[in-house]
């Protein structure tokens, strides 16, 4: 264990974790030129596309120093404030870890919230400014700003740049010196956590693990402690980036175990592996079930195809623990599926996902969150969908999900943010000035941040901003669900939950944008935005107006009437029983952002 080194890669979203990664493996990693690509460590094309890591992934590389040959794990963990739980994992298997700062960009919001994580877990940080090879690094307000954040001399900060290999040899050397080894445990038994897990075709459900003590290898019986199921372990080893299987995984060790386990279920991240003949066992601290943030129905496009969208939504979910999904109903979009996501960036690559690997197109309604329902019954209950909002006389009390946002930006922008975050609903905690940037910090509604404000955020602030967010619990609120009826029709699609003050100005928003959607009818449609049986805002359509009078020439005016009468009566049965067909495309415009 002495000469075993684990580290994590944390870093904000796109300030080059995998691209030092990739260098390391290059010169440290049994890799040949032929399978070097960039970023080898992002499994999914859609990692390469958009250049973020969604799934953290692992690499063993062996490193020699004054001939002592190290074994050096290093996690890549995601970026995003979606996967935050993923990167507590990873970081809770680790005794280190590399803080990247981009020479361009400076601290920014990840970047704190993951230091102060790994600070929370006693990790000793690397700090390391990449990319100073860009004629606009700004080396020397950056070394200042990562001096204050982390409490280190200028000199401890190594300078990079990932993408040309420039100063990567120093940092192995100051991994080996810095960062200790895995710590021994007291307990004479085998104990290991798991740190990420996903299911393979061929293997099954793949297990990254630590060990914490004792031994794993093929034939043992383990057991998984959150739901005491037992399996026996078919293969160990360890990535180098290539698959290497080994004899056995000793303790201080990153690895991975496959058991023919069939279901992410049955290894969830952060549990605990024991073996299975040991009594009584500690499970390791931290474990947490995930919780899906963000729920959105998704509908197919195609009504022929919802058993293959069936399918492929289970197929996903089996390769990813905290994406959920069940089936659902709607009159107006048929048959589909309530999904529940980590975020809207979890959302958006699920639906890309679903897109590229099954050729599948779906209609997602807005995006809503978990709020709870004390009903006059004394009840708490949880609510996802407007569809499940029992009705308004029945509820006591409304409480919504509420988070804390901090954002970093240039202090040029620091008033269109403020103004942002007050619109929101937001309240402003804490203001700090750095060197380079200011960080602001609100209280603010979850609900108000999962739709659209990354897009307002970075349109506002022309892309300098970052952002993270934890949800801190719930808070009392006045919140309606607003229903739009079209032809005195409730077309379920089109409900949401939202706050008392936004219902008016939202019901007129919301009915205008429809009435330029719906396709013109013979016959006038009205439109209503309503809370129960309240109407907030009314608009109508007018209907097409035959001139069947055109054929008329001289004679009595009563004949005209007649015919005018006759049209008016005609029109008043097909309002009656005439069916407003909302065709899907003004559905898919309705529900993007705008």
């Amino acid at each position: 264990m002495e000469n075993i080194r684990n580290i994590a890669i944390i870093a904000h979203i796109d300030h080059g974790k995998s691209t030092l990664a990739d260098r390391l493996i290059e010169k440290y990693g049994n890799l040949s030129s032929r399978d070097m690509r960039n970023q080898i460590l992002d499994s999914m094309d859609l990692e390469r596309e958009r250049g973020i890591t969604i799934k953290a992934q692992t690499v063993t590389l062996q490193y020699n120093l004054q001939d002592i040959n190290y074994k050096i794990n290093i996690i890549d963990t995601p970026g995003h404030v979606d996967f935050s739980y993923e990167v507590s994992r990873s970081l809770s298997a680790c005794e280190g870890a590399l803080l990247i700062v981009d020479a361009t960009q400076g601290i920014e919001a990840q970047s704190i919230a993951h230091t102060a994580l790994a600070n929370n877990l006693g990790l000793k940080l690397i700090p390391i400014i990449n990319k100073i090879d860009l004629p606009s690094a700004n080396i020397i307000e950056i070394k200042k700003d990562m001096t204050e954040l982390l409490n280190v001399n200028e000199e401890e900060i190594i300078e990079v740049s990932a993408k040309k290999g420039i100063g990567i040899e120093k940092i192995f050397p100051a991994v080996v010196a810095n960062i200790p080894p895995p710590l021994k445990d007291n307990c004479d038994y085998t104990k290991t956590c798991i740190i990420d897990s996903w299911f393979d075709n061929y293997l099954g459900v793949v297990i990254l693990v630590k060990l914490i003590s004792g031994k794993l290898k093929p034939k043992q019986k383990i057991k998984i402690l959150s739901n005491q199921k037992q399996f026996i372990i078919d293969k160990v080893g360890i990535f180098t980036p290539k698959i290497t299987y080994l004899n056995e995984l000793l303790a201080g060790e990153v690895g991975f175990i496959i058991a023919s386990i069939k279901s992410l279920d049955a290894a969830p991240i952060g549990d605990t592996i024991v073996d299975a003949n040991v009594e009584n066992p500690e499970p390791h601290p931290g474990f947490e079930t995930i919780q899906p943030r963000v729920f959105s129905g998704f509908y197919p496009i195609d009504v022929k195809n919802y058993q293959e969208s069936k399918k492929a939504i289970d197929k996903l979910s089996l390769n990813d623990n905290s994406f959920t999904y069940e089936p659902e109903n709607s009159q107006s979009l048929g048959h589909g599926f309530r999904c529940g996501f980590l975020g809207i960036l979890h959302m958006e690559i699920i639906r890309e996902r679903l897109f590229r690997e099954y050729g599948l197109e779906f209609l997602m309604t807005v995006p809503s969150v978990t709020y709870r329902i004390e009903n006059k019954n004394g009840q708490t209950i949880e609510v996802k969908s407007p569809k499940e909002l029992p009705d308004i006389n029945m509820i006591k009390s409304f409480y919504e999900p509420i988070a804390i946002i901090k954002i970093i930006t240039p202090s040029e922008y620091l008033g269109s943010i403020i103004e942002l975050c007050i619109k929101k609903r937001g309240k402003q905690e804490n203001l700090q000035h750095r060197l380079t940037s200011v960080e602001v910090q609100f209280r603010i509604p979850l609900s108000e941040i999962i739709y659209d404000f990354f897009d307002k955020l970075k349109s506002y602030t022309k892309g300098y901003a970052s952002y993270d967010y934890e949800i801190v619990g719930y808070e009392l609120s006045k919140m309606i669900r607003l229903d739009i009826h079209v032809n005195g029709k409730k077309i379920d699609a089109l409900s949401q939950i939202l706050h008392k003050d936004d219902a008016y100005k939202k019901a007129r928003e919301s009915i205008e944008n429809l009435k330029n959607l719906i396709p013109r009818q013979m016959y006038e449609i009205k439109i209503q935005g309503c809370i129960g049986a309240k109407i907030l805002a009314s608009t109508s359509i007018k209907g097409f107006r035959k001139d069947v009078t055109a054929k008329l020439y001289g004679g009595d005016a009563t004949r005209k009437m007649k015919l005018l009468e006759k049209q008016k009566e005609g029109k008043k049965k097909m309002k009656k029983i005439g069916n407003v067909e909302i065709p899907k495309e003004a559905f898919y415009q309705f529900m993007s952002p705008k």
